[in-house]
Formats: structure tokens, C-alpha cells, sequence
């Protein structure tokens, strides 16, 4: 069985990602799986890059990561809606174990924390989902 992920990391906040980053390879590692990464500008990208990636067959899930920080317009709203939408799609109309680790906050503190292996470990959650979807996928 292949056991290759997928990571897909918008990087416009680079302190951000390097932590979900972290902590996504960390969790892939103890697990034993291994992993690709591509690197996008921003949440947006992630869904076309996945989608793309899904048709080649390599990977037994996907992961994305990204932060999108709360502004004064409704550019958030957008972003975070429609990036996590797509991702939902893709994992259902593809039959594909997608993760989302893009964190949606209101400023760059709740980023940190969420982001922090040692504090709420969000990049380490969405790798032991992935995980955790593809041992299930596994047994279907």
C-alpha cells in the first residue's frame, strides 16, 4: 500500500507555517508515512493544486495548511468560506482523504497558539485526520 501524503501550504505568513508545518511532519513521521509538499501563495491555491494532484494517483491523502487572518473587509470571509468549501468537495466528490489545517483567525496571537505544536497543535490534528481518514479508506 502507498502511504505518501500530500501537503499543500500557503505560505503567506511564513512563522505561521513553519509551526503547522512542524507539526504536520512530525505527526506524518511517527506514523510512518511519507510526504510531499508544494508550496502556494494563498489559501485560494490550495484546492487547485489538491485537485490536480488527485489525478495523478500518488497520494493516499491530502493535507492543507494556510492562515487567513481576520481584516476590515469581507475578503476574509470569502477566502476562508470558499477555500474550505472546495476542500470539502474535492475530499467528497473525489472520495479522497483531505485535511484542513488552514487556521481562520482574528489576529496573528490566535495564529500562533493554534499553529503551536505545544499549545493547540492544529497542523498536528489535521495529520493524525489524514491518518486517521486513510486507515479508514483502508478497511472500506
Amino acid at each position: 500500500m502507498l502511504k505518501n501524503i500530500l501537503i499543500v501550504e500557503s505560505r503567506y505568513y511564513d512563522d505561521v507555517a513553519d509551526l503547522l508545518l512542524d507539526a504536520v511532519i512530525e505527526e506524518i513521521k511517527k506514523n510512518e508515512f511519507n510526504y510531499n509538499k508544494i508550496e502556494v501563495f494563498g489559501a485560494l491555491e490550495i484546492p487547485i493544486v489538491m485537485s490536480r494532484a488527485i489525478k495523478q494517483n500518488r497520494y493516499n491523502g491530502f493535507i492543507g495548511l494556510g492562515c487567513i487572518i481576520r481584516g476590515q473587509t469581507s475578503h476574509f470571509d470569502i477566502v476562508s468560506r470558499e477555500s474550505a468549501r472546495a476542500l470539502m468537495d474535492l475530499a467528497t466528490i473525489n472520495s479522497v482523504p483531505i485535511t484542513n489545517g488552514i487556521l481562520t483567525v482574528d489576529n496573528k496571537e490566535q495564529a500562533i497558539y493554534r499553529a503551536d505544536k505545544n499549545k493547540k497543535n492544529s497542523g498536528g490534528h489535521a495529520a493524525k485526520s489524514c491518518i486517521q481518514l486513510i486507515k479508514c479508506f483502508k478497511n472500506i
